[in-house]
């Protein structure tokens, strides 16, 4: 299917997008946390700006993948993003990960196709009335308003949590709205661009970007990652039931296997999370040569130590 296939292209953008994000926002300053100057000092960085650069290739891939599957089925396997992140992560650090973690990524992989083959997301439309959206978005308003709040009162790996699932509800509404801008283009190139929905999603994801940089800064992956993964995938689930009217399968058993799943993949999202954060332990070291190249100029050096240093042996 051409949107599994890009939904996995998506996956492995954002994974690698996440791990260059990730070592320019561990080095922000914490002054700089809920501040737009956070974003400044980050643009200061050629490896942030590279990670930018692999959200823009994710985001056409997501778009194309969208357009051709349901939400409910697209948006979860975003779920292999914490695999590929870890892997990368491994890559550039030179770290060999342990039996441990190869059985986490194999639970994820296998527990999110059990998942995804007993719900088979299916139909839907591809655009929803003002009165549908206007439930959505407040609703969406609600959620996220409680979560920050939370966030903005809590500090270290509980505000990292908390502002780690706003972003998650922020992409997951990032990417409804850009089904529903793509499916404008079926009209004309005009009805694309005149679309709420299009300038709905840039304002979503800047704000998505914003959490998540202030949930990396803020805790430990072990703690946003599995909020930003799972909550990414089950609340874009609902937003396609609810908003284009997918069916997912939720009868007797079905739903058994699918809780069943879902509880396997948070088990194995913290291990890979934590598997990363020891990854992301790395010290300042010359940066290895034989990196393929674009990652290379991703990580010349900005301000401070290079972030690409590889662990120590």
């Amino acid at each position: 299917m051409v949107s599994v296939l890009f939904a996995l292209l998506t996956a492995l953008f954002n994974g690698l997008a996440s791990v260059l994000q990730r070592m320019a926002a561990m080095t922000a300053p914490a002054s700089k946390a809920l501040h737009l100057s956070l974003l400044g000092y980050l643009v200061k960085h050629k490896v942030w700006l590279a990670g930018i650069a692999m959200v823009v290739v994710a985001a056409v891939c997501q778009a194309i993948a969208l357009a051709t599957g349901p939400v409910a089925l697209v948006q979860p396997i975003f779920i292999i993003e914490l695999p590929f992140t870890l892997l990368v992560a491994s890559r550039l650090a030179r770290r060999k990960l342990p039996q441990r973690t190869w059985w986490a990524v194999g639970l994820v992989t296998v527990a999110l196709g059990i998942g995804l083959a007993a719900a088979a997301p299916s139909g839907g439309e591809t655009s929803a009335s003002l009165r549908v959206w206007a439930a959505a978005l407040i609703v969406t308003g609600c959620f996220q308003a409680v979560v920050i709040t939370i966030g903005v009162k809590t500090s270290g790996n509980a505000r990292g949590a908390a502002f780690g699932l706003a972003a998650a509800c922020g992409y997951a509404l990032t990417a409804t709205l850009l089904k529903s801008a793509v499916a404008a283009l079926d009209t004309s190139v005009a009805a694309f661009f005149s679309s709420w929905e299009l300038y709905g999603t840039a304002v979503a994801g800047v704000g998505s970007l914003f959490l998540l940089q202030n949930a990396l800064q803020a805790g430990s992956l072990v703690a946003v990652q599995p909020p930003l993964t799972l909550g990414d995938a089950l609340i874009s689930a609902c937003y396609g039931v609810t908003v284009f009217g997918e069916d997912v399968n939720t009868g007797g058993v079905l739903l058994v296997i699918e809780i069943l799943a879902v509880l396997a993949i948070a088990v194995g999202c913290i291990e890979l999370s934590r598997s990363l954060a020891m990854v992301h332990q790395a010290q300042p070291q010359s940066q290895p040569a034989e990196l393929p190249w674009c990652i290379r100029l991703a990580a010349a050096r900005g301000p401070g130590r290079s972030p690409l240093a590889p662990l120590a042996p």
